[in-house]
């Protein structure tokens, strides 16, 4: 039988949190592989992977909402920021937020060029030394409080993948225009007819991965651009991963512009047609 299997655990605000942890107890349960790392080890290391470019307005002030958010929950982490060469010197807010937070807080991987998502993970992961690992975007559109709700569902049933969704529970989305909208659950809708993943939200790119569960899905994802993020939970599925959701509020960024244009979304329409006949 499959292990792979979704839960969806509400996103918890000071009145229902108690009965949030309450009604967890009746999740399934879903075995993981004795080569996983476990959350019953006595100590935990987060590594936050920050692909950048062009974000010198927003990396202050994410870097300053994790340092926040990791130091009032009492967990270990440090914050590996992957920048391409931006031309706007997001690199050097990146060395100058280093002094401030120390070397082994935020660790710089730069790299020459726009490599692509995901060779961006890879050259992170390479570097990481957490044995979980958390993506998410650097433009402040997935907010870091919903980090600890992360670590809780996965505690729960030693989940190897959380993700984030703005398409189930309480999850949303706020700042797009209509058009973004229908892209994002056309998008969605499409992946979900054609693959199946079992994911309420396909292309969201907020997660907790266990290091060695996000090695093997990334050894084994083959497209670039945003389809990337849809073949690593297509992979979860395939090498039957457990995977718990969490609703979050996604935000559309304030500064800066949006890197989706219409070549993304051809792009994303031929990658999930390629990912329909070949997996």
């Amino acid at each position: 039988m499959s292990r792979f299997h979704v839960s969806i655990t509400p996103e918890p605000d000071s009145r229902t949190a108690k009965a949030t942890r309450n009604s967890q107890s009746s999740l399934p349960y879903s075995a993981n592989s004795g080569t996983h790392l476990s959350m019953s080890s006595s100590h935990n290391k987060y590594s936050v992977l920050l692909p950048t470019y062009n974000e010198r307005d927003n990396l202050p002030i994410i870097i300053w909402l994790l340092a926040k958010t990791f130091k009032e929950h009492k967990l270990d982490y440090e914050v590996i920021i992957i920048d391409d060469n931006s031309p706007d010197g997001t690199l050097e807010v990146a060395k100058q937020l280093q002094q401030v937070y120390g070397e082994e807080r935020i660790v710089l991987r730069p790299r020459a060029g726009k490599l692509g998502l995901g060779t961006a993970y890879i050259h992170g992961i390479q570097n990481a030394t957490g044995n979980f690992v958390i993506i998410m975007d650097a433009d402040m559109s997935h907010h870091p409080k919903a980090i600890p709700d992360f670590i809780r569902v996965q505690k729960e049933r030693d989940y190897d993948i959380v993700t984030g969704t703005r398409y189930a529970g309480n999850g949303g989305v706020y700042g797009w225009d209509l058009r973004r909208k229908l892209t994002s659950r056309g998008a969605n809708f499409i992946a979900d007819l054609l693959l199946s993943p079992g994911v309420s939200d396909l292309t969201g790119s907020f997660r907790l991965y266990k290091k060695d569960v996000l090695h093997q899905i990334i050894n084994a994802t083959v497209s670039k651009g945003y389809v990337f993020q849809m073949e690593m939970m297509v992979r979860a599925k395939q090498f039957n991963f457990s995977v718990a959701e969490v609703p979050i509020t996604f935000v559309d960024r304030v500064f800066g512009e949006s890197k989706l244009g219409a070549n993304e979304i051809v792009g994303y329409l031929k990658g999930l047609w390629t990912l329909f006949t070949s997996v």
